[in-house]
């Protein structure tokens, strides 16, 4: 297994900026390896549990890398501009909302089987917290729906740029592209199918055959490569998700605990500090975009209206780590 015992007494005597790095790395390891479409669910959900390693780890003897997390780690919207700013004209971001790096063997390939050219995989952070608007507001945008209809104005980076926010088909958002040089396509999938199978008794297992699916269609490779024709394209995402349907149950003064502070949540803005064991369930992360209270790795509690089994916006590796793809220009 990729997190072994040396790796984890490693992390715990390295640099903050280091440890991230090979939280990170050892991640994308674990999660870009082919696999098999009939043995695919399964696949994920074992790859899903090595991970839980790694947050296990950061939610017991390494819990305090949280608080350097901010400042330590790759963000992607930093990393989208910077990429952007490198590139000659004929450039394109599509921001898949809420792609995790479980979906990356499907991607790379897909991109493969089309002959299409994968210049760089990497994993980049989310903001914190790990959710769509705190993500759109790093880019400069305000809001997700900022881009739809061409709404992404003056922006000061992205100049002379098309814009789009959308969850219609692949098909019709193919129909959407122009022969402007300069795209941001922000689709909502699969954030918008990852609430579909939130509630009981559907979760991950759902929603990986969805990616296997939609990230094997004609209809969704047919998008890409339009997108790609005369464009280096930046496939990434705001956030991942935590599949919290498999995650324990936290114990009874703890489900209390997290139940009162963040109901059916993994955030909260109402900041509470009178959790004094250590290692904690939560956490006060002052982050760029503001102090928020957060849930710690991996726990499920009782909530009133049903603990989703697939969410984010807490601190467990999945949530916050994404992966950041460069695609060659076609012609």
């Amino acid at each position: 297994m990729s997190f072994s015992l040396e790796t984890l007494r490693s992390l715990q005597v390295c640099p903050p900026e280091k440890a991230w790095q090979e939280i990170f790395s050892r991640s994308l390891e674990v999660c870009r390896a082919p696999l098999d479409i009939s043995s695919g669910i399964k696949a994920i959900h074992d790859r899903d549990q090595e991970i839980g390693l790694m947050d296990l780890f950061l939610s017991s003897a390494g819990w305090d890398l949280w608080n350097s997390f901010d400042e330590n780690v790759p963000h992607t919207a930093d990393k989208a501009k910077e990429w952007w700013k490198n590139q000659q004209a004929g450039r394109a971001i599509l921001v898949l909302d809420a792609l995790s790096l479980r979906e990356l063997p499907w991607l790379l390939q897909g991109a493969a089987d089309q002959k299409l050219k994968v210049t760089s995989v990497s994993v980049t952070a989310s903001e914190l917290p790990p959710e769509t608007t705190a993500f759109a507001k790093a880019m400069g945008f305000g809001q997700r729906s900022s881009l739809a209809n061409n709404g992404i104005g003056k922006h000061p980076v992205f100049t002379k740029t098309r814009s789009e926010s959308t969850d219609i088909p692949w098909e019709d958002c193919e129909a959407l592209l122009t022969a402007n040089p300069n795209w941001f396509f922000w689709h909502h999938w699969p954030d918008s199918r990852m609430h579909d199978f939130a509630a009981l008794g559907k979760g991950l297992s759902n929603l990986t055959q969805e990616a296997i699916e939609q990230l094997s269609s004609k209809e969704f490779w047919s998008f890409i490569k339009n997108l790609a024709t005369g464009r280096t394209l930046l496939v990434t995402a705001d956030h991942g998700y935590a599949a919290t349907g498999t995650f324990p149950d936290a114990h009874e003064d703890q489900a209390k605990f997290l139940k009162a502070h963040f109901s059916s949540q993994r955030f909260s803005p109402d900041i509470e500090k009178s959790w004094h064991s250590l290692p904690p369930v939560a956490l006060a992360l002052n982050s760029r975009q503001g102090e928020y209270f957060y849930t710690l790795g991996r726990r499920k509690w009782r909530s009133p209206a049903g603990y989703p089994t697939l969410t984010h916006g807490g601190l467990s590796v999945l949530e916050v780590a994404v992966p950041f793809i460069e695609i060659a220009a076609i012609g």
